[in-house]
């Protein structure tokens, strides 16, 4: 059975030890673009030469991309290896010609200045023994000492003490120890570097060759694709090799990136920072919405279609199936017509861009698919919400539960594509990629009331861009108004709380000088019962002076 791994956690793999009595079965097939530079080459041939893979199962592909005078394969090389020839510049051309060309079971990248230590070929390939669907990377480090010949790469013991002092490929390694070797990183197909990355045949057939068009960022590019086709990206700091020199971002790293990057931006949807525009279209979408024409009216369909146009998720496409190709409109009786919807539709969607008339499910490069029966319509952020609902998870699939009856379960389908891609790579016979999903990714239902799915009729009517310009302007303004309003209010509060300041001030100096005063008080109220005291005594003294009369009666 074949393994099932959960994300990109690949450490449930347990590879043989290098060097353990292990017996390999499958061929790989190292592919080298060159172009001048025979020095180098011959070094890569002889680090090739003297690996510890089995030589019955490697082949080498050298391909000259119209160096002049050619390129020779020296005398330390490989016994199964093949000079071709791929006149049209582009190193991507020349890895296809490369690729056509090749037998093995796994592709092996690997560029002309680039020599491999003993046991890298062997460190791949016992990861691909355990599942067809990974990509393994090698650490490489970057040297500047003098070149050697190629007999003293063939039998030295170290290739330590040929090509150190050496530096590291910092950003991916850097790489690497944030996301915990990948396990945890959001976008593991950035480590796909076409310098010395290996990929099973397989993968190559789903994802398809390099892409010409891209001049420069063609290993992100297609460690993409390799992603959407169920791949799993290993970096493994036991398979090592020697850069002969930096690299070209070492040396040039801004202007690469500006080129790289307008370049990235149109293919992978994985790097959103880049589309920073809110509305224009990419050549690979964030989303693809699947309608089937055929499951619904003319105007069911068009609202479903409508309703996703409209909504805050602008970069989308959608893909209307049906038999397009099979229409001949009725000209002379066209409301007789029974395929009237299906032409009505084609109508009104062949001239919108954002919209593609399929006859059948076309495969995607795009990350999501959503699947949505006719006649519903998500509320504005319903797509958007679902979609931080399948990220923050890192689910496969999110279902959402739009009505059931007796009939059974109406659902629309929020898939991500590479987690189906792998269910369809290790899925048995008769399981449902459903179920196998569930396994590596999870699924997860949602009620579609919740996130303001609607049938078409219920649906509220689109706002126009203009209007919603002026309703944003208008809510800007209120903004802008309360905003004054609240600085107003602090203000007014600060003075009060001056105020009150020093009324507390005020009120202390008059709790003080009320202090004083009953302090005085008491003083006084004491001196007046001494003066009283005192005048008693003394009239009491007067009148014991006084001598007695008596009256007489």
């Amino acid at each position: 059975m074949t393994p099932r791994i959960r994300g990109n956690d690949y450490t449930v793999l347990r590879p043989p030890a290098l060097g353990s009595s292990w017996t390999p079965r499958l061929r790989v097939s190292v592919v080298i673009p060159a172009y001048a530079d025979q020095a180098k080459l011959d070094l890569t041939l002889a680090g090739l030469a003297r690996q510890t893979y089995p030589a019955d199962l490697l082949e080498v592909i050298v391909v000259d991309n119209g160096t002049e005078p050619p390129l020779r394969l020296s005398e330390i090389r490989p016994r199964d290896t093949r000079l071709l020839v791929c006149a049209a510049p582009g190193r991507a051309r020349a890895r296809n010609t490369g690729l056509a060309a090749a037998t093995g079971d796994v592709i092996h990248w690997m560029d002309s200045d680039v020599v491999p230590e003993p046991e890298e070929v062997e460190a791949h390939m016992r990861w691909h023994h355990l599942a067809p669907y990974l990509s393994v990377t090698s650490y490489l480090r970057f040297t500047t000492a003098p070149l050697p010949g190629p007999a003293d790469v063939a039998r030295t013991d170290d290739l330590a003490k040929l090509f150190e002092p050496a530096e590291p490929h910092a950003w991916i390694e850097d790489l690497v120890e944030r996301s915990d070797g990948l396990v945890n990183s959001p976008r593991p197909f950035s480590i796909h570097i076409g310098g010395a990355s290996s990929v099973s045949a397989r993968l190559f057939e789903r994802a398809g060759p390099m892409d010409p068009e891209m001049i420069l960022g063609q290993d992100t590019e297609m460690g993409y694709r390799l992603a959407q086709a169920g791949a799993v990206f290993i970096p493994d700091p036991q398979a090592r090799a020697y850069h002969l020199g930096p690299s070209m971002r070492m040396r040039d790293s801004a202007p690469i990136s500006r080129v790289s990057h307008a370049l990235v931006t149109d293919r992978v949807p994985g790097y959103r920072w880049l589309r920073t525009h809110p509305s224009r279209q990419w050549k690979v979408a964030q989303v693809e919405v699947l309608v089937d024409a055929t499951a619904g009216s003319y105007d069911e369909v068009r609202g479903t279609v409508d309703g996703v146009l409209a909504g805050t998720v602008t970069d989308l496409a959608v893909v209307l199936t049906g038999p397009w190709d099979e229409l001949a409109p009725e000209q002379r009786a066209p409301l007789k017509d029974p395929n009237l919807d299906l032409v009505l539709l084609r109508a009104h969607y062949t001239h919108e861009g954002r919209v593609r008339l399929a006859t059948t499910v076309p495969d995607t490069q795009s990350p999501y698919r959503l699947r949505i029966p006719p006649g519903w319509v998500p509320e504005e952020d319903g797509l958007g919400r679902l979609l931080d609902v399948l990220r923050g998870r890192e689910r496969g699939l999110v279902s959402v539960l739009l009505a059931e009856n007796a009939e059974g379960v109406t659902a629309a389908r929020l898939e991500r594509t590479e987690a189906f891609s792998r269910a369809a790579l290790v899925a048995e016979e008769g399981e449902d990629l459903d179920d196998a999903v569930d396994e590596m990714f999870g699924v997860y239902w949602v009620d579609g009331e919740t996130f303001g799915f609607r049938t078409a009729e219920e649906a509220p009517a689109f706002m126009s861009a203009r209007a919603a310009y002026r309703k944003r302007v208008k809510a800007e303004a209120e903004v802008e108004r309360l905003t004054k309003e609240v600085e107003r209010l602090r203000e007014q509060v600060t003075k009060w709380r001056g105020e009150a300041g020093r009324w507390r001030k005020s009120a202390v100096e008059f709790r003080r000088e009320m202090g004083t005063l009953r302090r005085q008080v008491s003083v006084l109220r004491g001196q007046v019962s001494a003066l009283h005291r005192t005048r008693g005594l003394r009239g009491i003294a007067r009148g014991l002076r006084r001598p007695f009369t008596f009256k007489k009666t």
